[in-house]
């Protein structure tokens, strides 16, 4: 057999497939992340030890293939050994299998500390390394240039190499095992977390929905988002804080919402609390439980489909959230209260509208609550700073009201300053208040509530958002 058939043909190490090697390369060109770890890659075949690490995360029985591997491929067939072998990988493995979004996001984090631990080796390794790359490039030049006989010495000098730079990565695997497990484990947790936070983004205020909410996203937008959480500590905290709001949402409206819920109908998912008796009975069946499990983990069990009954008398949300300078402070935490009403709009099928206000405005209109991973990023990149200015967002609010779908709209106003509002300015939108039959609740964060107690149908007084007072907010 050609010994470069391997190389050329076949650049995995595990049991890939057809179908493992083409999803591969669709999820490497929807991530910025994923390309440019590839870019940064420390060894000569990062792409294809990339491939197999993520192939090792998604298929559900990852193994070595048993086919000979071709000599240049040496290096990664020790490095996917160790990291198939690791009680860490073991573990949270469960967490990626058969998950686009996980293991898409596992790959970079795994590819991200396998450089940086092989950066961080000793100097006679990093000689070895540097020989190994420019014998690679010189392998690849004569490859464009189709100089066979040139190639074939080449290869067999890469291989020569691979061979001796391979020993001594066995040997600092072995030796520094400890220090690559926690390479490992930290991968893995930054994957869970930033899963959760994108959980905490998109999903809705009850409890388990954000995954069934990520699977209406595209796989594009989901890791989109994903890389900007991952690299954004910014973009993290809001999602942090949007998952806290969220639960306390979800309390808040439990009571209202508890006696709405009825079984309509089976569908299909993995939500525990929702599975038709039949499914648990082949659970507990030594010969149906392995099926079970394969199709749980895929979400294809059979469940109840439960329906609430449309909330009556809840119209549009529409949200007047302060972003002068002196708001820079709660910034994250601002955009994490307004994403988890956002969610109760989206869940009660009320339009919602965003009105962020100082001395200039802008306005961000979601039907029934609906936010794309563009509108999330726009919304964590946006503050607009300057000064205070209540008419601005007042006449927007009033009018979007006279919009058809906004009508009965309640609006929650959110500041942290004053502003002298005209006293014929305040007549004319009490007026409008109760000609189109609206109410304002305004939060008033550590100032007078004077100005805004001349508009506002209800006022509370708090130091920040995460206070009982500001979750009145989540009862409308």
């Amino acid at each position: 057999m050609n010994s470069s058939i391997g190389y050329r043909d076949n650049l995995s190490v595990l049991n890939t497939d057809s179908f493992d090697k083409r999803r591969f390369k669709e999820v490497l060109e929807m991530s910025p992340g994923l390309q440019k770890i590839r870019g940064e890659g420390v060894l000569p075949l990062f792409e294809p030890l990339l491939g197999d690490i993520w192939a090792s995360l998604y298929k559900m029985k990852p193994k070595i293939t048993e086919i000979d591997i071709d000599n240049v491929l040496i290096v990664n067939k020790s490095l996917m050994e160790r990291i198939m072998k690791d009680e860490y990988f073991v573990d949270y493995r469960h967490f990626t299998r058969l998950d686009d979004l996980s293991s898409a996001i596992a790959t970079v984090k795994f590819g991200e500390r396998t450089n940086q631990w092989l950066a961080e080796q000793d100097e006679r390794f990093q000689k070895q390394l540097k020989e190994l790359h420019t014998i690679h490039r010189e392998f690849q030049k004569q490859k464009r240039q189709e100089d066979t006989a040139n190639e074939t010495v080449l290869e067999e000098k890469l291989k020569e190499a691979m061979n001796k730079f391979n020993e001594k990565l066995q040997w600092l695997l072995q030796s520094n095992r400890d220090n690559f497990s926690q390479a490992i484990a930290q991968a893995m947790e930054e994957t869970k977390q930033v899963k959760e936070g994108l959980k905490s983004l998109f999903g809705g205020y009850s409890a388990g929905s954000g995954d069934a909410e990520l699977k209406k996203i595209p796989l594009r937008d989901q890791i989109t988002l994903a890389e900007k959480i991952a690299s954004n500590r910014k973009m993290k905290e809001i999602a942090e804080w949007a998952g806290r709001f969220k639960q306390i949402a979800h309390n808040k409206q439990k009571p209202k919402q508890c006696d709405s819920i009825g079984k309509g109908g089976v569908t299909l998912g993995n939500d525990v609390e929702k599975l038709l008796p039949i499914e648990l009975s082949l659970y507990m069946h030594p010969l149906t439980k392995k099926d079970f499990l394969r199709r749980f983990v895929e979400g294809q069990t059979m469940q109840y489909e439960q329906k609430g009954r449309e909330v009556l008398g809840k119209g549009p949300i529409i949200l007047c959230l302060d972003q002068s300078g002196s708001m820079q402070r709660l910034d994250t935490q601002s955009k994490g209260f307004a994403l988890a009403l956002m969610s109760i709009a989206r869940r009660q099928r009320r339009d919602f509208c965003l009105i962020l206000f100082s001395s200039s405005m802008q306005i961000l209109t979601f039907e029934k609550g609906h936010v794309k991973s563009t509108d999330m990023i726009q919304l964590a990149q946006t503050f607009l700073g300057g000064g205070t200015n209540f008419v601005l967002p007042l006449d927007s609010a009033l009018n979007v009201i006279n919009e058809s779908r906004f009508k009965l709209a309640d609006i929650v106003f959110v500041t942290d300053g004053e502003d002298k509002v005209p006293t014929s300015y305040i007549e004319a939108f009490n007026t409008k208040k109760k000609e189109k039959d609206f109410n304002v609740l305004s939060l008033v964060i550590g100032n007078s509530i004077d100005a805004v107690k001349q508009f506002a149908d209800k006022v509370i007084q708090i130091n920040d958002l995460d206070e009982e007072g500001s979750f009145t907010a989540f009862e409308i």
